[in-house]
């Protein structure tokens, strides 16, 4: 058989090709990276050798001298050792010459050179002294730039340059003439100014700068593309360093900076560019829409640097070396700062570093500055009522949450009465339900293959897949996902509420608490029923309690009850006696905010748990009802008679109050705290009578209506405006906080003018009468006397 070389196929020679080619470039690389070595190892070995020879010490001459007389001492050693008889004459003569030589008793003779060695190389010691450089004299190592290297047919040649160094003492020299030329100038006296002149010339400053201010606010308004660059310029004024107009230009800038970022800042949140899309080509219009969106984020995220600096200015009341502004004016500077950011807080929510100004905001509502906190608790509050989906609600309550943990609870009870504010109810929530688009219904890839052709199919996929992107678009958002967001915020609430009410019971917070709970306990999970509705009782029991605090309790009590809590087997009694005991307690004054809290829990204990209520109980707190309601201001009588109204009609046999005749055995007894025992069928409703005659006319109707039987038809019955609201619309809708009185009070006074010329008139008959009477008399008796008067009285 014969052995034939098998011939490699094209491919393979193609890849043996680009092997060598590789290996070709390995070792390139390697002999380019060997010549730097081997260049690097000799500018070391230069370095070194340097080095060494400035750190060497020369050979002191006290050494060379002891060692000539070691030397002397041998020598004599040896003549005594060895006879000069027994020498030769030419060696005795080549000792002697090599005795008149200093090299040969100077030389080291325990270093290993030869004897006959070149003279160059056998110097003096002090001539070698002499040569070595001295330590204090040293010049500087000279500091080599590297070049590009060159190559050349031997190979790659690197290539140095010596780094220039600077004549510092000519710079010294021109400094110091520079400032001598200055010091001249500065002592040219200035021109004084009086005190107008000094104000007319603050007043041209302040003019020209608030030019400029309006100049760049303009151009960056009116083409925000090409001009975003002028926001530099415009934030540069907020380090105004005039001392005359510092204050107000900061000001100015600060208010005109928060209204540009407020309508030039997009309405989405501006992501930063991945490493991908920098390297990727785009169109023009994007890259200038691009560099439009990273100036504005810069100099957003600059200004609101600027504004938290200059409140930490004002906290720490240090003033700096550089800084023109007194510690006065401070404070001033740090409201505006305050001002903006919570403006900021406010309308952009959706844009960026949204969580950095809520880290900011939300620690200031607890300042001892009564105006600073009150803006900010102000702005929170807005924030949570616009708030529909629930993201900036719930980072505002984390940040809370921990505040109120971190400084032990020692926080002011305005900051835990924000959470009454936000929008976590379900009506409201059924409300932003609609106001969200509906999810779109695509259809199914069955409904496809029947209804449609291939090509139908084709297209309804392209649409479909379009308007998904475009949904994602919009943003909107599904209810669940914002239920989600609620019931998370709601769990950071309870958990701060809890906990106060476990470590913190005596804390100024807990009204602030229990008011919460009043108002979130229907969305309490049913797992903590039992132990809240424990704890509410015994913090009534305590008496620790103001009466206002004692009915939130009550009212959180009865919202749980009237929930979920329906399942529970627990009889709320002694929160009835104790709100029965609690309603003669209420301010009747101007302060009568408490009786809306009244009529949320009887509309609570009474109208939704009306099959779990006796008779007598009704009774009882009807009568207690209706002589509160003759002691309260008139908005809190037409609450008290609305729910009286209420009563009658939910609960039957209430009309036996309207009888004069007594129901049974006993005697009323105002005066005892059990509703159930104190024989309230025994009694009348005697004080409608009296609010029949009530100065205020809506009062007056409903006295009359309930005296009526409270009919729903006929001549007694209401009108649809008081018919148709409940108690506490009633009383907010007749509130006298504004110091007027509704219904107004309609003016019957005549006109001044007439009422002065019909008096006039009058005067004028009644004296004519009485004088004709007094001439008439006196005529009949005293004529003469009469002629005389009227001669004397003309002369006078």
């Amino acid at each position: 058989r014969k052995n034939t070389k098998r011939v490699p196929s094209f491919r393979k020679l193609l890849r043996t090709s680009q092997i060598k080619l590789d290996n070709k470039l390995k070792n390139k690389q390697y002999k380019q990276k060997s010549a730097a070595k081997k260049y690097r190892k000799e500018q070391k070995k230069l370095r070194e050798a340097v080095r060494d020879a400035i750190s060497r010490k020369p050979f002191p001459l006290e050494e060379c001298k002891k060692k000539q007389v070691a030397a002397k001492w041998e020598e004599k050693e040896e003549e005594d050792a060895l006879p000069l008889d027994m020498m030769d004459e030419d060696d005795l003569k080549l000792m002697e010459d090599l005795a008149q030589k200093a090299s040969f008793l100077t030389r080291d003779l325990s270093s290993n050179e030869p004897v006959h060695v070149k003279k160059r190389k056998h110097e003096s010691v002090i001539e070698k002294y002499e040569k070595v450089p001295r330590r204090l004299q040293t010049e500087p190592e000279k500091e080599l730039i590297h070049l590009l290297p060159i190559k050349d047919k031997t190979g790659i040649i690197p290539q140095t340059v010596e780094k220039p160094v600077l004549n510092v003492a000519h710079d010294e020299e021109e400094d110091t003439e520079d400032m001598e030329e200055a010091e001249d100038f500065n002592e040219e006296p200035l021109p004084i100014l009086t005190p107008e002149e000094m104000a007319a010339q603050r007043r041209q400053k302040l003019q020209e700068r608030k030019m400029h201010i309006a100049a760049l606010a303009s151009a960056i308004l009116s083409e925000p593309d090409s001009n975003i660059k002028k926001l530099k310029e415009l934030r540069a004024m907020l380090m105004e360093q005039d001392p005359n107009v510092a204050v107000i230009v900061r000001k100015l800038v600060m208010v005109s900076l928060m209204e540009i970022f407020k309508d030039v800042a997009p309405s989405y949140k501006i992501r930063p560019l991945t490493e991908a899309e920098k390297a990727t080509k785009v169109k023009k219009e994007t890259q200038k829409l691009r560099e439009f969106e990273e100036g504005l984020v810069s100099q957003y995220k600059f200004y609101l640097e600027n504004l938290e600096q200059t409140i930490k200015d004002w906290k720490q009341r240090k003033l700096k070396k550089s800084n023109v502004i007194s510690l006065k004016a401070y404070k001033g500077l740090a409201e505006i700062a305050v001002k903006c950011l919570c403006e900021l807080l406010v309308a952009l929510p959706h844009f960026n570093f949204h969580n950095n100004i809520i880290v900011l905001i939300v620690p200031l509502m607890n300042d001892p500055s009564k105006m600073i906190s009150e803006l900010c608790v102000e702005a929170v509050k807005k924030l949570f009522k616009q708030d529909k989906l629930g993201y900036a609600s719930l980072g505002v309550v984390k940040v809370i949450s921990g505040l109120v943990r971190g400084r032990n609870y020692d926080v002011r009870p305005e900051v835990l009465k924000v959470f009454l504010h936000l929008r976590i109810k379900e009506v409201e929530l059924q409300k932003d339900s609609e106001d969200i688009a509906p999810k779109k219904k695509f259809m199914t890839y069955k409904e496809k293959r029947k209804n449609l052709s291939r090509m139908q199919r084709k297209w309804k996929k392209a649409e479909e897949k379009l308007e998904r992107e475009l949904l994602e678009a919009e943003a909107s958002e599904s209810k669940e996902k914002k239920l989600k967001l609620h019931t998370e915020t709601l769990n950071i609430v309870f958990v701060t509420y809890f906990r106060i009410l476990k470590k913190a019971q005596k804390s100024p917070l807990l009204p602030a608490v229990l008011e919460g709970l009043a108002k979130f306990a229907h969305l309490i999970n049913v797992e903590f029923f039992d132990d809240l509705l424990i704890v509410l009782h015994s913090l009534i029991a305590s008496g620790d309690l103001s009466y206002r605090e004692s009915l939130h309790c009550i009212l959180s009590a009865f919202h749980i009850l009237s929930g979920q809590g329906d399942v529970l087997n627990i009889d709320p009694m002694k929160f009835y006696t104790h709100l029965y005991k609690t309603l003669f307690s209420l301010h009747a004054g101007g302060t009568n905010e408490d009786i809306g809290i009244v009529l949320q829990c009887l509309d609570v204990m009474f109208a939704k748990r009306r099959k779990q209520v006796s008779q007598q109980r009704a009774l009882a707190f009807l009568k207690r009802l209706s002589i509160l309601a003759l002691h309260v201001l008139p908005n809190s009588s037409v609450g008290i008679l609305a729910t009286n109204r209420v009563f009658m009609q939910t609960f039957p046999k209430m009309d036996l109050l309207l009888d004069n005749e007594s129901q049974g055995s006993g005697v009323y007894l105002p005066e005892l705290e059990e509703p159930e025992h104190c024989n309230a069928q025994n009694t009348a409703l005697w004080e409608l009578h009296l609010l029949q005659r009530h100065y205020h006319p809506t009062v007056q109707k409903f006295a009359s209506h309930l005296i009526a039987g409270a009919p729903t038809e006929g001549s007694g019955a209401l009108p649809l405006d008081l018919s148709q609201r409940s108690a506490t619309e009633l009383f907010e809708t007749y509130c006298m906080k504004g110091m007027t009185f509704n219904p107004p009070v309609a003016s019957v006074t005549p006109r001044r003018k007439d009422t002065f010329s019909q008096m006039d008139s009058f005067v004028d008959e009644e004296l004519n009468k009485q004088l004709q009477q007094h001439i008439s008399e006196t005529v009949a008796h005293k004529p003469l006397d009469f002629a005389k008067h009227l001669k004397e009285s003309s002369l006078a």
